[in-house]
């Protein structure tokens, strides 16, 4: 006789047979993701030789795919509630496969920066959906605990995973197959997601805030856009005050018709509790300082210290092995300590990891100055990622549930198209001082490499800054303790 808690075939009630390969489907769709925000990395150098892009330029080829991706989540999230899941997320596979096939074939810069912003626009539509299917498959807490674990395994992981097949690709085929081989996989993916995924939708209002997403998105690109005209045009250009000026304006409109709308694409009520708030701000100031640490120490490695495109990806595997190792101690440290006495310490150390970059020249040694830092940083951000999900989470109401967990993606994404640009330009300014101070003529070698140097070091310092300030706000908007650990396990199940 079956448990009542199980039918016939001894499956828990309530709970999809098929809800392991399910979670295959969605891992499958993460990894992608995940990957694709760091795979472009290491391929830059030969994109921009290949498409003649410029210093100041070549930050779009990352800045392009998560600037739309960051702005659309919260409205991808939404479509994927009121349209279907599943439907929205085999929607976002296909235009996720054919996005990437676009930006294989790129004849110029301007095709690869649509394409990069294509797949940004299906991203946003596929992220929220397999988050949601996750929590709608896996009803009982345990299994949710474990589906969410693999989530959070590849999410985190899954960038460092992304510069060695970028390294890899680049180097035996071409920069082209680092979009080129999303296609095979997202198409794949799409397939078993009509077997093996289940529909749902939420239920409520089914109205979108148009008018928040054209602010939100229009304010956020030309803040972005600003950062790039200072690069080529200097900070007081009257085109670079214009770009940040319309960028106030429609932000501050965004948040004015936040408050006024029926149903907002982004609720204040759920930014407005300290915890939560907090999280999201910590977020997008960490993206900020992080995701560009990426970019500039793969150009380093490969432009000015000449490692090949595998060898360079192969270079963050510290970073990796600190981030998995990190992470099972902060698991454990988690129910003891509370979410801010990891947090806090991680992104100092963090940020001073980040401070040992800055002593890099081109003629320091990968194992003495490079290694070190990667180990320091990404053991520190381990300490960060797993309690930041927890608190962004705290005492949220169901209704708020999904827009809540899709916050803490967007703020990061956002802070990193940001920060990417910002610091970008800051890089490129200062590597052209330096050549002008030093009066480095066009075809000494030597003085070009010194001088991108000086430009990724004094970019690295502002990262740590912002690394710092992370620990601040963090520090002092976080105030729940272990407890909080209780609320927010069943989040999802709302």
């Amino acid at each position: 006789m079956p448990n009542q808690n199980r039918d016939a075939q001894g499956h828990v009630k309530g709970q999809a047979p098929d809800r392991w390969r399910t979670l295959l489907v969605v891992a499958i769709s993460q990894l992608m993701l995940v990957l694709d925000s760091s795979i472009m990395n290491i391929a830059i150098p030969r994109a921009q030789a290949d498409l003649m892009i410029s210093d100041a330029n070549r930050q779009w080829i990352i800045t392009a795919y998560t600037l739309a991706f960051g702005s659309l989540l919260l409205l991808g999230g939404r479509i994927g509630d009121y349209v279907g899941r599943k439907k929205i997320f085999i929607i976002g596979l296909i235009g996720f496969a054919g996005a990437s096939a676009i930006g294989g074939i790129a004849a110029n810069q301007g095709m690869l920066y649509g394409s990069r912003a294509l797949q940004g626009v299906f991203g946003a539509l596929l992220a929220p959906a397999a988050l949601a299917i996750i929590s709608e498959t896996f009803t009982v807490p345990a299994e949710r605990a474990k589906a969410f674990g693999v989530f959070g395994a590849i999410s985190g992981g899954g960038a460092a995973i992304g510069l060695i097949v970028g390294g890899s690709l680049t180097e035996f085929f071409s920069w082209r197959w680092c979009l080129g081989v999303n296609t095979p996989i997202a198409i794949i993916a799409a397939i078993l997601a009509f077997k093996f995924v289940h529909e749902s939708k939420a239920e409520g209002d089914h109205t979108y805030d148009i008018p928040g997403v054209f602010t939100a998105t229009a304010g956020l690109f030309s803040l972005t856009y600003g950062f790039n005209e200072a690069a080529t045009k200097g900070w007081s250009s009257s085109i670079t005050i214009s770009f940040f000026i319309v960028a106030i304006l429609l932000l501050v409109a965004f948040v004015i018709i936040e408050t006024k709308v029926a149903n907002p694409l982004m609720p204040l009520r759920v930014l407005t509790e300290r915890n939560r708030g907090g999280s999201y701000l910590g977020s997008l100031i960490v993206g900020a300082g992080l995701f560009s640490m990426f970019l500039f120490l793969g150009l380093y490695l490969q432009n000015v210290l000449g490692f090949s495109p595998l060898k360079s990806g192969f270079a963050f595997l510290p970073f990796t092995a600190g981030i998995i190792s990190g992470a099972g101690v902060a698991s454990q440290l988690l129910p003891k300590f509370g979410p801010r006495r990891l947090m806090v310490p991680g992104l100092l150390s963090a940020s001073i990891g980040l401070l040992f970059l800055t002593r890099i020249t081109p003629e320091t040694a990968y194992l003495t100055h490079v290694v070190p830092s990667l180990i320091i940083m990404s053991f520190g951000m381990a300490l960060v990622f797993i309690p930041l999900t927890s608190t962004s989470l705290h005492g949220i109401s169901g209704r708020d549930t999904g827009v809540a967990s899709a916050m803490v993606n967007t703020s990061q994404q956002i802070g990193g198209s940001l920060g990417t640009a910002l610091l970008s330009t800051i890089a490129v300014t200062a590597s052209t001082s330096y050549s002008v101070a030093n009066k480095v003529a066009e075809g000494d070698a030597v003085g070009r490499a010194f001088a991108l140097t000086h430009g990724f070091t004094v970019a690295f310092r502002f990262s740590a800054a912002f690394l710092f300030i992370g620990a601040i706000v963090l520090f002092f908007f976080i105030n729940v303790g272990k407890e909080s650990l209780v609320e927010t396990e069943g989040a999802g199940m709302h």
